[in-house]
């Protein structure tokens, strides 16, 4: 009997996404819950799992269709999948195979990339592994995963593309290329291109909400800036020990986030929300931290910020980072925050104006560390300066707000002991 493949519940207000990919051809062999499918939401790309063992039966919608919460979109089939074609094609739809009878198709070619296990030819890609492979016109099924259970990571893939030959020794119907001719080689001297693509449901998301923020808030940026030796000389000394005991990096971001979280006790309205003709306080912290992900910058949410030690922080940090590189962040990992931290500074940036993410009143950009010359009792010194940008909404934030919170920090910073003993 066979089971239907429904789109499920994509969370809070979300009723529609756009089908990434299929991550299974029809055919394959598929286990209880394995990711066939990938969902791009406003937010977070989303893995719809198998809802039963059997065999992929045919797509019922194509990649870019938009399809609404509990839409059918493919079925699961009784079987073993042993009769499927053991080659992946994740070419197009309409798109097939060269036939068995061809003598034209190039066999040789196909021989040694069909060389992997049988267990390759149900490759199930995240949708951070399959953007590279198809960015870079790789076939999966020759490429040799690290992951876990011998799944493909981006890593691999990016290996993969280093070191492959010219895109013309790829076999013919077991490559993504996206055009129907084989890639040209150099282009000539004063030759011009254009690639038009859609924009993602993602960054429609973001243009429209930054968009929004702009149009609908008073946006201001005041600046500061940080001279990062005390926190520079604290992570030099207690690196080791911190990793030993707590088995995660002493970053930059604990530091950071709590000392947002000193200066949001003593500056409210920076954590405060507009609604309607009310304002409202908050007395915790829900830190947004933006991170940079394949489909775009995504801002998961550290809850409680406040109760958290160092440990915790940077804990939670380098689990987003992790899996927003995977693709792997929820929607309940987006929803909320009261407060957005962005690091423009692993990126090199000097300065920026970051804007702010409704209904937040304020965001802090974060930028590189740069030895600069400074004065400091009479003398001019270098030290390690870092400038910091505090975005808000004048509707609700006064000037004399948004600078004494930067000052804050900037005390906090330039002396964690004051982290210490909430000073």
């Amino acid at each position: 009997m066979a089971s239907d493949i429904i789109v499920p519940t994509l969370g809070e207000s979300i009723t529609e996404a756009t089908l990434g990919a299929w991550l299974k051809q029809p055919g394959d062999a598929v286990a209880a819950d394995e990711p066939v499918a990938s969902l791009e939401t406003d937010k977070v790309a989303v893995e719809v799992p198998a809802p039963a063992a059997g065999v992929l039966g045919p797509h019922l919608v194509q990649p870019g269709a938009t399809v609404a919460v509990g839409a059918k979109v493919g079925t699961i089939e009784a079987g073993d999948g042993k009769a499927a074609e053991p080659v992946v094609n994740p070419a197009g739809p309409g798109e097939t195979p060269a036939p068995k009878g061809d003598e034209t198709a190039p066999k040789p070619k196909l021989e040694p990339r069909n060389a992997a296990p049988p267990e390759a030819a149900a490759l199930t890609l995240s949708p951070a592994v399959r953007r590279v492979v198809l960015e870079h016109h790789l076939d999966p099924s020759a490429i040799k995963g690290t992951g876990k259970d011998g799944r493909l990571t981006k890593d691999d893939v990016l290996a993969a593309a280093k070191n492959r030959g010219a895109p013309a020794e790829l076999p013919a119907g077991a490559v993504p290329v996206p055009q129907p001719a084989p890639a040209p080689k150099a282009a000539a001297s004063g030759e011009r291109r254009e690639e038009r693509v859609p924009m993602s449901r993602l960054r429609k998301t973001i243009a429209t909400r930054l968009k929004q923020a702009q149009n609908e808030a008073a946006i201001l940026t005041t600046f500061n800036d940080v001279d990062m030796s005390a926190i520079l000389e604290a992570r030099s000394r207690y690196k080791d020990l911190f990793d030993k005991k707590h088995g995660i990096r002493l970053g930059f971001m604990g530091f950071f986030v709590h000392a947002a979280v000193l200066a949001l006790k003593d500056v409210p309205a920076v954590n405060a929300m507009l609604d309607g003709e009310d304002i409202v306080y908050r007395d915790y912290a829900d830190i947004s931290v933006a991170v940079s992900a394949p489909n775009g910058l995504v801002v998961p949410v550290i809850r409680d910020a406040q109760a958290l030690s160092f440990a915790g922080v940077e804990t939670r940090i380098a689990d987003f980072g992790k899996r927003a590189k995977e693709g792997s962040l929820t929607m309940d990992d987006m929803k909320g925050g009261t407060f957005t931290i962005s690091n423009g500074g692993v990126f090199g940036s000097l300065l920026s104006t970051p804007i702010i993410n409704p209904p937040q009143s304020a965001v802090l950009g974060m930028h590189r560390i740069e030895d600069r010359p400074v004065a400091r009792d009479g003398a001019v010194v270098v030290r390690p300066m870092m400038y910091l940008a505090l975005s808000y909404d004048h509707r609700l934030i006064d000037g004399r707000e948004a600078v004494t919170f930067l000052v804050r920090m900037k005390e906090a910073l330039e002396d964690p002991m004051r982290l210490l003993i909430d000073l």
